[in-house]
């Protein structure tokens, strides 16, 4: 299989909010982590939209998401300037 990152993850676990439209939020779990993009993983990404917020309070992490792929319970995500 051929590695189309540009960036090189580390395994991950930590808990996240999918923040979008003010008020909605979704949880998820990060996967996997760069300094360009994650994966994470939720119970679906039905609802989910292409851009959204992503929130790790862990890391005090605040970082604007584009989705690239998605799964029935996972999505890769390419972080975007704010």
């Amino acid at each position: 299989m051929d590695e189309r990152r540009k960036a090189q993850r580390s395994r991950a676990l930590k808990a996240g909010t999918i923040s979008f439209n003010r008020d909605a939020a979704i949880d998820c779990r990060v996967r996997n982590l760069s300094n360009i993009g994650a994966c994470l993983e939720v119970a679906s990404h039905v609802g989910i939209p292409d851009n959204f917020m992503l929130l790790v309070s862990y890391d005090n992490l605040r970082q604007s998401c584009h989705v690239i792929w998605r799964s029935d319970t996972r999505m890769g995500v390419e972080f975007r300037a704010v």
